[in-house]
């Protein structure tokens, strides 16, 4: 048995029944959890992300980083944070297209939030002459100019799920029952108030998910870009308005696993609601851009003229190659259209340069 689920089998033996959102903490974050020491990604992994898909993927934020500095006043000095980096794939690669902007280059201070010491290890192999700097949460960064990117990482975010019984909104929880780890249902807590507008007219049997910890991230990153004058990009899977439906899910080997039986040993995910996600940035009182789909946000940045360049310098085969990596990451049947970017900016980013950030 994993470490982490006998850690949340002896918390819930004590406690008592979990709300999805502290198990997925616990399964995550937690000391043993899956996000600690394991290296996820890649085909030997349990998924594969956009960087790791293609080249093009970073390359093109990297220009929309350099693009949106310009549009910020060309800071002498601003801090670059990538929240949930990964191996540093995306951000090598951004930064590698930054360099026909060198002034953005030598204004930039790297800022990595990462809490896996083995994927950090991976980090500095490839950003070390970036002299990155390594924190375990936003808070560790620093006042002052930011641009910021989070890549699937609000996915992995805890959630609540909210049933409508006949009763009334019930919380979703999981117990035990003997030796086995099974979802119940229990009083509604703090997280019925953030029930959106969408979830009202729910029926019996609904599932509404919400999420305190987007929400405060969110709220915490929209608040430093207004006050210190920047701007966020964030890229990741779920429903472009708020909605009803149980997204929770687990993934191991690129294949998906019931939620409760690999704790620790399986990712576990939800779909992002970009919906609360705007009106919390709004709230706060950023500029908001989007969210749009994947496919259009590339396609607006370029991803095929690309491509089309980096073919006509390779054979054959890599042309192949290249098609069939655009094609993953725009076609509406794979990321183009599950996956959103949506960007936030203070109130000093300059819009008139065609409209608000680029590709959103």
């Amino acid at each position: 048995m994993h470490p982490a689920q006998r850690s949340i089998r002896q918390r819930i033996a004590l406690e008592g029944p979990l709300t999805v959102a502290a198990l997925m903490e616990e399964a995550l974050a937690g000391r043993n959890g899956y996000y600690r020491d394991n290296d996820p990604l890649g085909v030997e992994g349990d998924f594969i992300t956009a960087p790791e898909v293609s080249q093009m993927f970073g390359e093109l934020i990297g220009l929309w980083c350099v693009d949106t500095w310009q549009r910020l006043g060309s800071p002498a000095s601003f801090h670059l944070v990538e929240m949930g980096p990964g191996r540093g794939t995306l951000m090598a690669d951004a930064l590698r297209a930054a360099r026909v902007a060198p002034a953005f280059l030598a204004a930039k201070q790297l800022h990595l939030v990462e809490i896996n010491e083995a994927l950090q290890r991976k980090q500095a192999e490839k950003l070390h002459e970036h002299t990155p700097r390594w924190h375990t949460t936003l808070a560790e960064v620093a006042d002052g100019p930011m641009i910021l990117i989070a890549n699937e990482l609000f996915d992995a975010l805890p959630i609540h799920q909210l049933e409508m019984t006949a009763q009334g909104w019930r919380e979703r929880v999981v117990a035990l029952n003997g030796d086995t780890l099974q979802f119940g249902l229990a009083a509604p807590g703090p997280a019925l108030g953030l029930l959106r507008p969408a979830h009202k007219a729910a029926e019996t049997g609904a599932i509404a998910e919400v999420s305190p910890a987007s929400i405060g991230l969110v709220d915490a990153i929209a608040r430093r870009i207004v006050a210190d004058n920047g701007a966020a990009l964030i890229v990741d899977y779920g429903p472009a308005e708020s909605g009803l439906g149980d997204s929770f899910q687990a993934l191991k080997r690129h294949r998906y696993h019931a939620p409760l039986e690999e704790l620790g040993a399986a990712d576990l995910t939800a779909h992002v609601d970009f919906g609360a996600l705007k009106a919390a940035a709004e709230e706060a009182g950023a500029q908001v851009f989007g969210p749009v789909t994947q496919g259009d946000f590339l396609r607006a940045l370029g991803i095929e003229l690309r491509a089309d360049m980096l073919a006509k310098k390779s054979d054959l085969a890599t042309t192949e190659i290249l098609r069939r990596q655009v094609h993953r990451l725009i076609a509406p049947e794979q990321m183009g259209r599950l996956f959103k970017a949506i960007g936030l900016a203070g109130p000093a980013l300059d819009t008139d340069r065609l409209g608000g950030l680029a590709g959103l």
